[in-house]
């Protein structure tokens, strides 16, 4: 597998941060950070993205994995490369934007769901492919498509929780996005920072369950 994941591989956990101001996507990344999750994508549905990442950048240094989501245009993928976001991810794989992305040099992660659209994004050279909404199929669908496509760096997202989280990584995640269960809008928008420190920690002691 391909060092350029290593990054990916070791965090294990990539928080899907959805937030409704710059200043409470950094207050939401520092509870997770504190929890434990150090990989943080700020998707693009948050205003000032680009910002968010630059700052967090900043504050954490390598200490973090930050990255941009929800990149669906060509001017987002340049925004954030230029902003310092180490990866990208896109909820689908259209060709002419994901040669965008990866002419950017950063590790490139885009969407897909059924066996041709793994393939489709296989063959433009993506480093991961974001098995997304993860949720319909579950690790035994994560696990099915191990079949045809061994090796390939699959990383679900949508579903994923403490609970089944050893199911992902053993149906052969090699890291998994999480949203709601970690990122979760309702505590966000109340700014309740412990909520998203507790739930990022029960993620951290279920991963390190899920190595041990």
């Amino acid at each position: 597998m391909s060092d350029r994941l290593d990054r990916a591989r070791t965090t294990g956990i990539l928080a899907v941060l959805r937030a409704p101001s710059p200043e409470l996507a950094l207050e939401a990344s520092e509870a997770i950070i504190r929890g434990g999750v150090t990989g943080i994508e700020v998707t693009f549905s948050t205003p000032d993205a680009p910002a968010v990442i630059r700052e967090l950048i900043a504050r954490h240094g390598d200490a973090a994995y930050i990255g941009a989501g929800t990149v669906t245009t060509e001017a987002q993928a340049a925004q954030a490369a230029d902003a310092g976001a180490e990866f990208l991810v896109s909820p689908g794989t259209l060709p002419h934007l994901t040669r965008s992305m990866l002419d950017t040099g950063r590790v490139v992660m885009t969407g897909a769901m059924t066996p041709t659209e793994v393939m489709g994004a296989l063959e433009l050279g993506v480093d991961v492919v974001k098995i997304f909404p993860a949720s319909l199929g579950g690790p035994s669908y994560l696990g099915a498509l191990r079949g045809p496509f061994p090796t390939a760096p699959l990383m679900p997202t949508g579903g994923v929780n403490p609970d089944n989280l050893a199911a992902w990584f053993a149906a052969g995640a090699v890291a998994v996005g999480a949203g709601g269960d970690l990122a979760n809008g309702a505590a966000i928008a109340a700014s309740d920072w412990s909520d998203i420190e507790l739930r990022a920690a029960r993620f951290t002691t279920a991963l390190s369950a899920a190595r041990g």
